[in-house]
């Protein structure tokens, strides 16, 4: 019976975690809407470039890096978790380098979308 509950939680738990992501992105653009409103209900001046920076905010300069990062060390993670259960078995060790491929090709990608990308941000 438990057994059977394991991947029934797995996807409730993806779900709320969904959930409270887009609860807090729709709350956050609700209270900003609502500094503006106020602000021009009292009379103030918005200037085009304010509502710009409201609207779109400008994306951190390290986006990739840190992103790809991100990804590298789970992938690196996973690796050592396949070299830990190595000793019991080796069927363990290829299972786990097999899965942290996936992380670790897409956080090299990032790097490299972060080194060689058109808008200038590598150092």
């Amino acid at each position: 019976m438990i057994e059977e509950m394991i991947p029934i939680a797995l996807f409730i738990v993806a779900a709320v975690i969904f959930w409270l992501f887009f609860m807090y992105r729709h709350k956050t653009r609700a209270e900003t809407q609502a500094t503006v409103r106020l602000a021009l209900e009292k009379g103030s001046e918005l200037s085009p470039e304010f509502i710009k920076s409201i609207s779109e905010p400008e994306p951190p300069r390290n986006k990739d890096l840190r992103r790809g990062l991100i990804w590298l060390s789970l992938g690196i993670g996973l690796a050592l978790c396949g070299l830990a259960t190595a000793f019991f078995s080796i069927e363990a060790l290829w299972g786990c380098l097999a899965g942290a491929a996936f992380p670790f090709s897409i956080g090299a990608a990032y790097m490299i979308m972060w080194k060689y990308g058109g808008s200038g941000q590598a150092a």
